[in-house]
């Protein structure tokens, strides 16, 4: 994240120390998942994402929002299953599927304003969610998907670390302080330098490819990240929340760790797609 100076804990209160270990614990059972049966890293995706709309859920009731939940976490597995089993057609059908499900379930429930807020708010969490947690599938589906998929999560922890350290070091220009007052201007260099180095040693290490290609990954990630952390900055300063959730220690919830990776995930599968195919 591209925080401004702050002292060993973060200026948001975090226990730093906590953090690191417990972001380091979920990277490594990342990695083994990915490289032992790529299945199970499928099945802990599908996980991660339906606690995410559960977490969504619970804050969106802040605001007398009620996602329809149950066609929501259905749609959720269907989406992302499809998209693992057959592909970026089956990801848009799900999609379309899972919104009409969660359309005419809250329909069914009650009509007038209430169900069409309710019904479009859930239509904006199909979409935040698994529709773009289904592009990483995609990307997992590959031959060499874990890798992919790897690259990818280490492309994300590279921006938010790289100006997460920078901004810690030397931040003071902010970069957008009506939404997000402790990012700035240094750690966004700091985003771009470090996302870019690991986009080429990626690239070179894992498909032996071309080295423009890790700097222009370095570069789409860095601009996605920081706009999915932006965005979700205002959700939260919208509904009046310091975190979207509590589920993991030292980070808040897990919406709070996906909202780099989520615009993220796009991107980098379009660009791997295009210049580095399977």
């Amino acid at each position: 994240m591209t925080e401004l100076a702050a002292p060993r804990t973060s200026r948001s209160g975090r226990d730093l120390p906590v953090a690191i270990a417990v972001g380091l614990g979920i990277l490594v059972v990342v990695v083994a998942s990915l490289f032992i049966v790529k299945e199970v890293f499928a099945g802990f995706a599908i996980l991660v994402v339906c606690a995410a709309l559960w977490e969504l859920a619970q804050a969106f009731t802040r605001r007398g929002i009620h996602l329809p939940l149950l066609p929501l976490l259905v749609g959720a597995v269907g989406i992302l299953v499809s998209a693992y089993t057959a592909g970026p057609e089956a990801l848009f059908v799900a999609f379309m599927l899972t919104v009409g499900g969660v359309v005419i379930w809250r329909v069914l429930d009650g009509s007038g304003e209430p169900a069409l807020r309710d019904a479009t708010a859930g239509t904006f969490a199909a979409a935040y969610l698994p529709f773009l947690g289904g592009f990483v599938m995609l990307m997992l589906a590959e031959p060499d998907g874990p890798a992919r998929v790897l690259v990818f999560i280490l492309l994300c922890v590279a921006s938010d670390t790289g100006g997460y350290t920078v901004g810690v070091l030397v931040g003071r220009h902010p970069l957008a302080p009506s939404v997000s007052p402790k990012k700035s201007w240094e750690g966004l260099v700091g985003s771009v330098v470090l996302a870019c180095v690991v986009g080429v040693v990626s690239m070179q290490v894992a498909f032996d490819g071309n080295a423009l290609v890790g700097v222009f990954l370095g570069l789409a990630t860095v601009v996605t990240a920081t706009l999915g952390d932006l965005c979700e900055s205002l959700l939260k300063r919208d509904l009046e929340l310091k975190d979207m959730g509590s589920l993991v220690p030292g980070h808040g919830g897990i919406l709070d760790r996906l909202d780099s990776l989520l615009l993220t995930a796009p991107a980098v599968y379009l660009i791997l797609a295009v210049l580095q195919p399977a």
